[in-house]
């Protein structure tokens, strides 16, 4: 077995038991490392880990089918400012974001035990909508509300093959280790630099934590 390869099984093993994943997508993109956690496998902890150790945004990406079925938008697509006219992006066509929400049993929403349990339950919406429940709109209202303090994602249509962000990497990891269609991502930053996290710095923390790193070109390969 390659060293690649021992890596690619390495990650997905780890994120098929809920662990977490180091992600670097493509120097000549976002040239970042996010922590990829599955959403329903994320605690209180694993809040404070990725706001403590991570520093970045803490969003969760769904599929577009789960984003369809509850009706979740792109964002940019419902701001009514010119700020959202001309939303030019020097990696992308186009940003993932949809709304930010908290579940409704949450209290401010900010509280690691309040975006753990906003996290799960998304996970849990997710896992309904893949297993054909009923579940549109109104159910999503009922359940949380916006806007809150964690940032969903809508993934691209056809995954891999639509666009190379965080948001589809995650995505399929899910899908390749039998998780529901929803995923934590967390930008890792650098606090001396306030940039990005390295690569080497990334693959530094993740064998001190004992955590998986991959990168994107890999998983792309495997999996799109």
């Amino acid at each position: 077995m390659s060293r690649q390869a021992g890596r690619l099984d390495r990650a997905l093993a780890a994120f098929r038991t809920g662990e977490p994943v180091l992600v670097h997508d493509f120097d000549d993109r976002e040239g970042e490392t996010d922590l990829v956690y599955p959403a329903g496998s994320v605690g209180p902890e694993d809040v404070a880990r990725m706001r403590n150790d991570a520093g970045g945004l803490i969003c969760v990406a769904v599929s577009d089918a789960v984003a369809d079925a509850a009706g979740l938008p792109f964002l940019e697509d419902q701001i009514d400012h010119l700020a959202a006219a001309s939303h030019d992006l020097a990696y992308d066509d186009r940003s993932s974001f949809s709304l930010p929400v908290n579940h409704r049993d949450t209290f401010t929403g900010i509280t690691d035990d309040d975006r753990a349990l906003t996290i799960t339950e998304l996970a849990s919406m997710a896992s309904a909508v893949e297993a054909g429940v009923d579940y549109g709109p109104e159910e999503f209202a009922a359940e949380f509300r916006a806007p809150g303090h964690v940032h969903v994602l809508r993934g691209a249509p056809d995954g891999l093959s639509d666009r190379l962000g965080h948001t589809e990497l995650g995505l399929a990891m899910a899908a390749e280790t039998g998780q529901p269609p929803a995923v934590v991502v967390c930008e890792m930053l650098d606090d001396e630099t306030g940039r990005a996290l390295s690569p080497t710095a990334a693959r530094e923390y993740a064998e001190r934590h004992g955590f998986p790193y991959v990168e994107g070109e890999e998983l792309v390969e495997a999996l799109g």
